[in-house]
C-alpha cells in the first residue's frame, strides 16, 4: 500500500494559499474554545465564555512563537546557524510540540497574572481542551507525508513517497521507498487526539486538586509519546540522542513525564476544588 499522496494546499488563490497543515492549527483553535464554551455552559467550571476566549488569544501566540523556537533550537538548530532569517518563515513548516508546550505555559503565566487567577486553575482548564487540537496537528503532518516511521514488516505498513524519505536514505528512488514503513504521524494523532482526550477529560470530570488534571495531562502525553516515538523514525541529521535508542522525542517527553508524577504526588492529598 503506498502512502496516499494529498495535495498540501487546500485552496490556491495566487499569492495566497490555504494549506491543510495551517487548516489543522485552525480547526485545533477552534476545538479549544468550543470544548471550553462547552464546559462553561454545562457548570463545570466557574469560568466565563469571554474567559475561554481571552485564554485561547493568549494561547495561539504561545502556542506559534514556542512550537516554532522549540523546532529551530531542538530539531533545527544547524538551519538556524545558517540562516536565522529561516525562523521567521513558518509557512515553510517546523513546529515543536514540546516548545508550543513551553510556550503555552508561558502564556497561561501570563494569563494567571492579569486575570489574579491561580496558575495551576488555569493549566487544569487547559488540559482537557488541548488533546484534539495535538490530533488534528498530526492529521496535518499525515497529510504532508512528514514523519515517516521506522521500516516494518507488517501488513499495515506503507511505502512513503521518496520526497518525504529523502534525508533519511539515499537509497529511495522513483516515487515511493521499496520498504514499507509504520505510519507514525496517524498513531500519534490516535494517541493524542482520541486516547489522551478520552484519559485527562473523564480524569477532569470530577472535581480535583488544583494541578492534578495538569499532572495526569503531562503522564499521559509523556508516557504515549514515549511508546509511539518507537514507531518514528529519528530525525533526520540528529539520530538516537541518548544510549543509542532514544529519540530526541523521548528525550524531550521524560521531564514532562517526571513533572507530571510530581503534580500528582504533591497535590495528592490537598483540598479538591473545581478544575
Amino acid at each position: 500500500m503506498n502512502y496516499p499522496v494529498i495535495d498540501k494546499v487546500l485552496v490556491d488563490l495566487g499569492p495566497l494559499s490555504i494549506r491543510w497543515y495551517g487548516l489543522m492549527y485552525v480547526f485545533g483553535v477552534a476545538a479549544f474554545y468550543l470544548l471550553g464554551k462547552w464546559r462553561v455552559r454545562r457548570g463545570k467550571s466557574d469560568w466565563s465564555v469571554s474567559d475561554v476566549a481571552d485564554l485561547v488569544f493568549y494561547g495561539v501566540f504561545g502556542v506559534i512563537v514556542g512550537g516554532r523556537v522549540g523546532f529551530a533550537l531542538f530539531y533545527g538548530m544547524d538551519i538556524l546557524i545558517r540562516d536565522p532569517l529561516w525562523l521567521f518563515r513558518i509557512w515553510e513548516g517546523g513546529m515543536s510540540f514540546h516548545g508550543g508546550l513551553l510556550g503555552v505555559i508561558v502564556a497561561c503565566w501570563v494569563f494567571a497574572r492579569r486575570t489574579q487567577r491561580r496558575f495551576l486553575e488555569i493549566t487544569d482548564f487547559a488540559a482537557p481542551l488541548a488533546p484534539l487540537g495535538l490530533g488534528l496537528g498530526r492529521l496535518g503532518n499525515f497529510i504532508n507525508a512528514e514523519l515517516p516511521g521506522r521500516v516494518t514488516e507488517l501488513p499495515f505498513g506503507v511505502h512513503f513517497p521518496c520526497d518525504s524519505v529523502r534525508e533519511l536514505t539515499l537509497r529511495c528512488f522513483g516515487d515511493f521507498e521499496a520498504v514499507t514503513r509504520h505510519v507514525s504521524s496517524l498513531y500519534q494523532a490516535v494517541s493524542d487526539g482520541v486516547v489522551l482526550l478520552l484519559v485527562v477529560w473523564l480524569y477532569a470530570a470530577r472535581p480535583r486538586a488544583a494541578g492534578r488534571a495538569s499532572g495526569m495531562f503531562l503522564v499521559v502525553y509523556g508516557t504515549l509519546r514515549f511508546l509511539t516515538e518507537f514507531a518514528r523514525e529519528p530525525d533526520p541529521g540528529r539520530g538516537f540522542v541518548a544510549f543509542d535508542w532514544m529519540t530526541t522525542g523521548q528525550l524531550l517527553s521524560l521531564p514532562m513525564l517526571l513533572l507530571g508524577i510530581f503534580l500528582l504526588v504533591w497535590r495528592a492529598r490537598q483540598r479538591t476544588t473545581p478544575s
